[in-house]
């Protein structure tokens, strides 16, 4: 499988999702125009990751901020791994937050709660 790498720009987050080393990231801002068209690469992705995956997929999300439609779509693609970690496999999930941005740790615990996969939170220094 190909790995997906796109380079992150002021409304897009960086994405690289590798599976021969089983790594998912996303990082930066995500409020694009078009969340869906933007997501739908990587749930496709994941959808074909999900048939030969590793034995521990690790997971770095580092978002900033993200939009309501974006935030559906990220809901996607934590499907798509729910599946993978409900087939016998391990998924890590880091998500991380600034020292001081409640939004984005709630926002991390409302996906837990919602995803049947461990996450680990994790408080970023100013």
């Amino acid at each position: 499988m190909e790995p997906i790498s796109i380079a992150g720009t002021p409304k897009t987050p960086t994405v690289f999702f590798d599976a021969e080393k089983g790594k998912v990231e996303i990082k930066g801002r995500s409020i694009p125009e078009n969340s869906i068209e933007f997501y739908k690469p990587l749930v496709d992705w994941l959808e074909q990751y999900l048939s030969t995956p590793t034995e521990l997929t690790e997971v770095n999300i580092q978002l900033e901020y993200f939009n309501t439609s974006s935030s559906k779509c990220i809901l996607d693609v934590f499907k798509k791994l729910e599946a993978i970690y409900k087939s016998g496999n391990e998924v890590v999930i880091n998500w991380y937050y600034e020292e001081d941005d409640e939004d984005m740790l709630e926002a991390g615990e409302d996906y837990q709660s919602i995803i049947r996969i461990p996450f680990k939170m994790i408080e970023l220094d100013e």
